[in-house]
C-alpha cells in the first residue's frame, strides 16, 4: 500500500513520516512531498521524498501519477495564525490551491485514494465560556485569515467527498507541540529563547505575549498516531476533534519551561506578540474520536516541553 504525506518536512508531516516509517509494516511505502525547505533530519530512511510544490497543478498531478497512492494525508499549509494576519491573501491562495490540486490530480488519475484533510481547530474561531468543550457541531466563528483558509480546507473536504464520492476523512486536531516546531508558535518560541539564554546568545530575559490565555496541548507524537487511527477507522465524510481535553494557561506553560532552564531569567511582555484577537480558553471534546478508535494523549505535558527545550538547545549547538 502506498502512502503519500504531503508538507513531510513541516512539524507534524516529519513526526507522521517517523511513526509510520516505525511500524516497520513491509506493505507499506511511504512517500514525503514538500518544497525542499526541511532539515536532513525531517527525513527518516524508508521515506520516499519529492520536492514539489503543491500549488503547481501540472507538478502535483505528475507526483500523483508517479506514486499512485493508497492513502494521502494532507497535511502541507501556511500554518502561523500569526503570518496569516500579515499575509492574508498569501495564506488563502495556498492552504486552498494545494489542497484543491491535489484533489483535482487524484479525479484526474481515476484514483480513490483515502485521504486525511488536515483542518484546525482555529475553524471554530472565537468561543464563549458557554460552548466549552469544543465538539463538532460547533458554528463556526473565524476571527483570523488562517481561520478562515481551514474552513475552506474542512469545506473542501466535504465538498469533494459529497459531489464527487472521494473517500475523505477531516479531522480537526487542536494545539499539538513537540520537538521540530517553528519557533513562530508558543511553545518553541519561549524554549528557543532559553536556549538562546542559556548559551549566551541573548541577555536572560523572555519576551512574552498574552500569558493569561489557555489551550488544549497534545503532543505532536499523540497527534500523528492520531492522523493514522483517523485514516484507517474514520468514516468518510465525517470529522473529528482531536485534542487532550484539558486546557493549560501560556503561564503554565512558560513557568514549566523556565523550571527546566539552567539559568534564572526574567520575563517581559513584548506587545508585537499580542494577537488581535485571542480566547481567553479553548478545551477540545474528542469523545466522538475517542469512540471510534480508543485514542487519547499518552505523552505527559512536561515530557513534551523537556523534549522540545533539548531540541532548541541542540539545534543551537549545530548551527
Amino acid at each position: 500500500m502506498r502512502v503519500l504525506i504531503t508538507g513531510a518536512s513541516g512539524f507534524a508531516g516529519s513526526h507522521l513520516a517517523d511513526y509510520l516509517v516505525a511500524q516497520g509494516t513491509p506493505r507499506l511505502e511511504i512517500w514525503g512531498c514538500d518544497r525542499g525547505l526541511g532539515t536532513p533530519w525531517n527525513y527518516p530512511d524508508g521515506l520516499h521524498h519529492v520536492v514539489v510544490d503543491l500549488r503547481d497543478g501540472e507538478a502535483i498531478r505528475r507526483l500523483i501519477q508517479r506514486v499512485r497512492p493508497d492513502q494521502i494525508y494532507h497535511l502541507a499549509a501556511q500554518a502561523s495564525v500569526g503570518e496569516s494576519w500579515a499575509r492574508p491573501w498569501e495564506t488563502l491562495e495556498s492552504n486552498l490551491r494545494t489542497q484543491l490540486n491535489l484533489l483535482e490530480a487524484v479525479l484526474t488519475e481515476k484514483l480513490t485514494p483515502r485521504i486525511l484533510i488536515a483542518g484546525s481547530m482555529e475553524e471554530y474561531g472565537l468561543v464563549r465560556p458557554e460552548d466549552l468543550p469544543l465538539n463538532e457541531h460547533q458554528p463556526f466563528r473565524p476571527d483570523s485569515p488562517y481561520s478562515v483558509s481551514k474552513i475552506g480546507q474542512d469545506m473542501l473536504g466535504l465538498q469533494y467527498f459529497l459531489s464527487r464520492q472521494l473517500p475523505i476523512i477531516r479531522v480537526r486536531p487542536f494545539n499539538h507541540i513537540g520537538p521540530r516546531q517553528s519557533a513562530r508558535f508558543v511553545a518553541p518560541a519561549f524554549a528557543s529563547q532559553i536556549a538562546a539564554i542559556e548559551a549566551g546568545g541573548q541577555p536572560p530575559v523572555m519576551k512574552v505575549g498574552n500569558l493569561a490565555a489557555r489551550r488544549d496541548f497534545t503532543d505532536v507524537r499523540d497527534m500523528v498516531q492520531a492522523y493514522a487511527l483517523a485514516l484507517e477507522h474514520g468514516a468518510p465524510g465525517e470529522v473529528y476533534n482531536l485534542g487532550s481535553g484539558r486546557s493549560r494557561s501560556i503561564q503554565e506553560l512558560l513557568d514549566t519551561l523556565l523550571g527546566l532552564a539552567r539559568c534564572s531569567i526574567s520575563v517581559e511582555t513584548d506587545p508585537a506578540r499580542l494577537r488581535p484577537s485571542d480566547n481567553p480558553d479553548v478545551v477540545c471534546d474528542a469523545r466522538k474520536f475517542q469512540a471510534l478508535t480508543g485514542w487519547a494523549p499518552q505523552v505527559p505535558f512536561e515530557r513534551s516541553l523537556s523534549d522540545l527545550l533539548d531540541y532548541e538547545r541542540h539545534t543551537r549547538r549545530v548551527n
